[in-house]
């Protein structure tokens, strides 16, 4: 197994509350963690309709056969469970005595805080990160990475398909949750709607143009969106807001949680095709914001990460506000550095005596390693050694 870079996060959570609840995306490693983090607990499977049923209808009879210290996966399956575990908890007062795993988030966190606020440290598991790749020895090329993505089922077995990968996650989770979470009548529109987002990475939000190609309203467009957020298959960045002296955009733009979806949905099946794809930019972009999400995550911070474009199109990639100091990125899915990579970061240095010198990310070689010195204000690293 890969070891996860958000285990010492979780090994602090658990020195501090009664439960631990890991959220995050289908087949992100959240069951593989808490079992590696927490070898000597029971584990329970509420996707299984008889241990499901008996937690239902039988909530403390459950909780008596299935006694703390205890995994509980897929919680969300059977939120009830919550308040008798706070019961068990105030009632024997102890660290990390439930760590239980859920995939949809805004029911689930409401639940959650709901019924055991205080008593719960929270954390999201993303699919493996590059940087968890190369220290298990896995590394790979820019359309590589681009065309397999990064569940860590793809990587148990050297001879995975990721194109059958994707097409079973699709069907078996993508459709599936949104389908608990919305009463979904318009399937074919919903596919074509989510096939689109992925031709729109790192573009504007646009749900009226969006409303238009897809035949549906654009108030059923933004529930879709928030379904695909909730069951963490896209997430959003949003417009830095700071008086740069420009009006900024509001609108917020989508990428995938893990770009291997993303290019299955592009219909792109070898990474030959990524590399030739009119979307690498986007694709590339992609994948390094969220490296970045990860990265943040794993290291128990909050994301902090947005965009900066104003009125004339002027545009910063990625920006990282950590304790009040920025850090601008332009990610650029060439191989080869060039100077004129860094003019956008150049400029954008002067707005603010707080934005730290910024980095260009693009797709050099893996072999080279450290970073690579523009200016005072820029440098650069390759994106296969995040």
């Amino acid at each position: 197994m890969i070891p996860r870079s958000i285990t010492p996060h979780l090994l602090r959570l658990a020195k501090q509350f009664s439960v631990i609840t890991i959220t995050g995306p289908r087949q992100s490693g959240k069951t593989t963690l808490a079992k590696m983090s927490f070898p000597d607990y029971d584990y329970v499977n509420l996707e299984e309709p008889e241990t499901r049923s008996f937690a239902t209808e039988d909530p403390k009879g459950f909780l008596a056969d299935h006694s703390a210290p205890l995994i509980l996966d897929e919680i969300q399956r059977v939120p009830e469970l919550l308040s008798y575990i706070q019961v068990l908890v105030d009632q024997t007062p102890g660290r990390a005595q439930y760590i239980l795993t859920g995939s949809h988030q805004p029911k689930l966190r409401a639940d959650v805080t709901q019924s055991l606020a205080g008593r719960t440290g929270l954390l999201k598991l993303l699919p493996l990160s590059i940087d968890e790749l190369n220290r298990a020895g896995h590394v790979f090329s820019r359309d590589e990475y681009l065309h397999r993505g990064f569940l860590p089922k793809l990587y148990l077995y050297p001879d995975a398909d990721a194109t059958l990968e994707y097409s079973s996650y699709y069907g078996t989770y993508v459709e599936r949750d949104v389908r608990q979470l919305i009463h979904l009548q318009h399937q074919r529109e919903f596919e074509t709607f989510i096939r689109l987002l992925a031709g729109r990475i790192g573009q504007l939000l646009n749900l009226s143009s969006l409303a238009d190609d897809v035949g549906v309203s654009t108030t059923t467009l933004a529930e879709w969106l928030n379904v695909l957020e909730a069951s963490f298959i896209i997430f959003r960045i949003y417009p830095y807001f700071e008086n740069f002296g420009k009006r900024l955009v509001k609108t917020p733009k989508i990428y995938f949680s893990d770009v291997g979806l993303a290019s299955w949905l592009l219909g792109i099946n070898s990474p030959a095709l990524a590399g030739r794809d009119p979307l690498l930019g986007g694709l590339f972009e992609n994948m390094v914001i969220a490296e970045a999400l990860k990265a943040r995550l794993n290291g128990g911070a909050e994301p902090n990460l947005y965009f900066f474009r104003d009125q004339r199109g002027f545009e910063i990639d990625l920006l990282i506000d950590d304790n009040r100091r920025i850090y601008p990125f332009e990610i650029k899915a060439g191989r080869t550095c060039r100077s004129d990579f860094a003019e956008n970061l150049k400029r954008f240095s002067k707005n603010a005596p707080h934005i730290r010198p910024g980095t260009v990310i693009y797709a050099g070689d893996a072999k080279r390693s450290g970073f690579i010195p523009f200016t005072e204000t820029a440098q650069a690293v390759s994106a296969t050694i995040l």
